[in-house]
């Protein structure tokens, strides 16, 4: 009997492997060519019929398809009357049970996001029905400054460190999260007025100025024999940042990197008053910023040009906006766009559902913005803004197999999310009913998830089983 459930045992943790998606990396070796689509690169001109062929995760080859040759082996997958452009990527999203900085401050630089993602999320699952493929994940608005975010890609795994892209050295990519108008103004230890909020980063980036000068003046000289260097390459070139004799600062360290210009503040920002704000501390402090929201940005879309500052814009589509965003207008997109601002959208996911993360650009393009800056602002400008720009956004020889495939044109509200591919791996199809519950939603999709809003304490919503969200007490 022992042995006999032993057996059944066995066969239902096999059954449960066999069905599970692939680990990240499962990239397949063998190339794979996508022929007769329409192909939208963002690189160039769009062609109307098309090759994209893949091999190791990587494209390697994409153009016409009277010049490109398919490869002799490959796996052919027809593609006649689809579109396939480069996968989504989304510079600002809550999904995956984020969490960052919690009560005790305003300015958290130490807390780092991906210390609270649950990648078996079903929210990824949504994410990639609507074609997304790269994210910055991100930590609410609440605070001043509210911690770290990471760059991840939607690979199907099992946990976080999966999903993470990472540098050169292997280390989580991501920026810093930091926010000013109304959200961060609470009760004391928060700020109460825009002033003391702005008295309060020019506080703590001072600190942070003083400990990187602090460090590099305690570090020894640099060894004249590189044999006798510092194991941990301390004062060596590129390698990590001087300690200083008093003992590490988590925090004051992350903002090193933001002073440095290796890390990227990614700041909440809404009104015209509250954007010069932005504008003013980074010229005091040097750092690398890219504004998020600017509701009021069309306002002073030259003074941003001036900056050299790029945005990363969304039109609210549910539930609704904040009075900071009263002004908010479809034309930021084209008022920028015109100005010689770099503009990408973002989803702020649960504030717009990722599934709809087209009709974003779609809705730009209705109200001024070009077809190509549109599309561009759906991939290689959000990239450009999360240093991925080498890897993602454009459907480009050597860079990585992250693509979509559409049923018609991406700005048509009849086209659908057909399959996503990243590095090289299906990671969506409609055609299979687990996905499409994702996609469509109904019973048993998102049953999981807890819904991050800023504007409201979402605490007091739940989700009934078909994914419909009530209010806790009442219909």
């Amino acid at each position: 009997m022992h042995r006999l459930l032993f057996a059944l045992a066995a066969l239902v943790v096999l059954a449960v492997f066999v069905g599970a998606p692939p680990l990240a990396g499962a990239a397949q070796d063998a190339p794979v060519a996508f022929t007769n689509a329409r192909l939208i690169t963002i690189a160039g001109d769009e062609i109307e019929r098309g090759t994209l062929v893949v091999t190791g995760g990587r494209i390697a080859a994409v153009g016409d398809a009277r010049t490109v040759r398919v490869p002799a082996g490959a796996t052919v997958i027809d593609c006649t009357g689809k579109v396939i452009m480069p996968g989504l990527v989304d510079t600002h999203n809550h999904i995956g049970g984020v969490g960052g900085a919690d009560g005790s401050s305003t300015l958290q630089p130490d807390v780092r996001v991906y210390d609270s993602i649950n990648a078996m999320d079903s929210g990824f699952r949504r994410a990639v029905a609507g074609g997304l493929t790269t994210l910055n994940l991100m930590p609410g608005s609440g605070h001043l400054l509210s911690g770290q975010t990471v760059y991840v890609k939607l690979r199907p795994v099992r946990s976080i460190e999966q999903m993470m892209i990472r540098d050169e050295a292997g280390r989580p990519m991501g920026g810093i999260k930091m926010a000013n108008g109304t959200n961060p103004m609470r009760d004391p230890p928060f700020a109460g007025t825009r002033g003391k909020a702005a008295a309060m980063v020019r506080e703590l980036f001072t600190r942070a100025q003083e400990y990187r000068n602090r460090g590099r003046k305690d570090s020894p000289p640099a060894p004249e024999n590189g044999d006798d260097a510092p194991a941990d390459g301390a004062g060596a070139e590129g390698g990590a940042a001087p300690r200083p004799a008093r003992g590490r600062d988590l925090g004051l360290e992350a903002l090193g990197e933001v002073l440095d210009g290796s890390r990227i503040v990614h700041h909440h920002t809404h009104r015209a008053d509250d954007i010069m704000t932005v504008l003013r501390l980074r010229e005091e402090f040097g750092f690398r910023v890219v504004l998020h929201h600017v509701s009021e940005a069309w306002k002073v879309a030259d003074e941003i040009a001036a900056a050299g500052v790029p945005c990363s814009i969304i039109l609210v589509d549910s539930p609704g906006g904040k009075m900071e965003a009263a002004e908010l207008s479809f034309e930021t997109g084209a008022v920028l766009e015109r100005a010689g601002v770099k503009v990408a959208f973002h989803t702020d996911d649960w504030i717009t559902d990722s599934r709809l993360f087209l009709r974003m650009a779609a809705l730009g393009v209705r109200a001024g913005m070009s077809r190509a800056g549109a599309l561009a602002a759906l991939t290689i400008r959000g990239a450009e803004m999360m240093d991925l720009q080498d890897r993602v956004g454009t459907l480009e020889v050597g860079k990585d197999a992250d693509f979509v495939v559409l049923s018609g044109d991406p700005f048509s509200v009849y086209t659908r999310v057909e399959q996503t591919w990243v590095e090289g791996v299906r990671v969506f199809d409609l055609s299979d009913e687990k996905d499409r519950l994702h996609a469509d939603g109904g019973f048993g999709a998102g049953r999981d998830q807890t819904p991050y809003f800023c504007c409201f304490d979402s605490d007091s919503f739940v989700f009934g089983r078909s994914g419909t969200l009530w209010q806790a007490g009442g219909k």
